[in-house]
């Protein structure tokens, strides 16, 4: 039996969908839906998934002379950040597509879904200058349409306001972010170049460095490691042309930051402050470039420039900077292994279970990963104006929820990064768009900001599939909507 449409808004307007058609798919667009929720990983790359930078207009695989065989004028209204579970039709058999006709402000959009490519699909507007833009993903084995408002990813933080939490943000981030190159199955995290990250919307980096010269303080080599080993076969590569890389991303795009998590890693006998002393003396030291105040900024504080969090413990001198108070984010106590950690410092709440150690154990992984998005969700910023922050008072603290999906087993060849993230970020796509700041048995509930916190991933971009950053960018509506209201 088909199961029921439903709809959601994850959008700051509201909607309602107006018509539902249902026509036979062109032969050359015919879908196959069989694998249940088993299949969740080919299923979200079969099928349109979300808001891609290479998003495809919808209807393109139906003429437009093409007759439905099923359709009916219909009325259902769907608020912003709701949920409408309809008692109509959704796909029924292989060769079908649903049209959908979306109203709102007196404009119609239309989506055709399962899209016949892999990208995420648009809704195509109706009427001339529309003033909306939407994206959606639909998942065929649940009759389940998420619409979200559309963004542009390589500059999509130009659209909150400077007086912003970062924290408050939903960022998408990548786990060690420069392992894109050809190295060891366990150490490649990932398949994306630094620069195709940032303009695809990733605005975390976690970054591990090896001093090169340690004894000579004169010299600024950090070689960037994964563990023991280096990220390349091919040589050495340095966190100086990384730096570079992400300067001028940031030149070219002024209203957004790029939080940079730092650790060391590697072999040999260098030690915490001594890297502490190379970043400060050789790296971190313009202040115009580089946010190392200790504290969480604004964003209008980190625009155009890179937020440090150290996971590194800092050289006695350091820790009188910023009059006494230390130097960047402090990240240097996290537990090891946690599904769920307060750092000493109260600025990071991480889950960083890592050590899945059977294919099976990924289920544990995903259950923590989606417990974190609801510590994330259920957390408020405190905005300027809001009533129960005085004028003059400091507003509590909101830490960043730090999220990594990232795990492996070295000796396992179906626990390595890549076959994680195969199972992990599916997963959590249909998390996101099925669950994600709903709270559990009542319809359209929601908490807090609906925020995601920092997700950090593995295996992002991979043929051009940026889903899963599309979507963490997409729950920044509801945090926008308080900003503009």
């Amino acid at each position: 039996m088909a199961a029921t449409l439903t709809i959601r808004n994850l959008t700051s307007t509201p909607l309602e969908l107006k018509k539902l058609e249902h026509y036979e798919a062109p032969q050359s667009s015919q879908h196959d839906y069989g694998g249940g929720l088993a299949n969740i990983g080919s299923i979200t790359k079969s099928f349109q998934t979300l808001l891609s930078n290479q998003t495809q207009p919808t209807g393109e695989q139906i003429a437009e002379n093409a007759q439905s065989f099923s359709s009916e004028d219909v009325s259902v209204h769907t608020e912003p950040f709701k949920t409408s579970k309809t008692d109509l039709k959704g796909i029924e058999r292989p060769n079908e597509i649903l049209r959908l006709t979306f109203e709102t402000d007196g404009e119609r959009y239309r989506l055709d879904v399962p899209s016949p490519t892999k990208h995420s699909t648009t809704l195509v507007p109706l009427t001339p200058n529309p003033r909306h833009a939407y994206t959606a993903v639909f998942l065929p084995y649940k009759s389940h349409v998420s619409i979200f408002s559309s963004a542009n990813l390589s500059s999509w933080m130009q659209e909150l306001k400077d007086e912003t939490p970062l924290s408050a943000l939903s960022i998408p981030g990548t786990h060690n972010s420069p392992t894109h190159h050809r190295a060891l199955p366990s150490v490649r995290c990932q398949v994306a170049s630094i620069r195709d990250q940032l303009e695809n919307g990733v605005r975390f980096f976690d970054i591990r460095v090896q001093p090169e010269d340690p004894e000579d303080p004169s010299k600024d080599g950090l070689i960037l490691v994964h563990g023991v080993f280096p990220i390349s076969l091919s040589g050495n590569k340095y966190l100086r042309d990384l730096i570079n890389e992400v300067f001028s991303f940031l030149d070219d795009h002024p209203s957004e930051t790029l939080i940079m998590s730092l650790k060391r890693e590697g072999p040999g006998t260098h030690t915490d402050a001594q890297l502490s002393r190379i970043l400060r003396d050789h790296y971190a030291g313009d202040t115009n470039r580089w946010y190392t105040a200790p504290h969480i900024p604004t964003l209008g504080e980190a625009r155009h420039k890179i937020t440090l969090i150290r996971r590194f413990a800092l050289e006695d001198s350091l820790k009188n900077e910023w009059n006494g108070a230390g130097w960047c984010v402090d990240a240097e106590s996290w537990a090891y292994n946690t599904p769920n950690d307060l750092c000493r410092s109260g600025d990071i709440c991480v889950q960083d279970f890592c050590e899945v150690l059977e294919t099976e154990n990924v289920d544990k992984k995903i259950e923590y990963s989606t417990q974190h998005l609801g510590r994330a969700a259920g957390a408020k910023a405190h905005l300027p104006g809001d009533a129960n922050v005085q004028d003059g008072q400091s507003p509590p603290k909101q830490p960043f929820y730090l999220n990594f999906l990232s795990a492996s087993n070295f000796w396992k060849v179906g626990c390595w990064p890549d076959k994680i993230a195969e199972k992990l970020n599916p997963a959590i796509v249909d998390f996101l768009c099925c669950k994600h700041n709903e709270l559990e048995g009542i319809e359209g509930q929601f908490v807090g900001d609906g925020g995601t916190g920092i997700v950090v991933c593995d295996w992002v971009g991979k043929d051009g599939d940026w889903d899963l950053i599309r979507a963490i960018v997409g729950m920044n509506s509801k945090l926008w909507l308080r900003e503009h209201n």
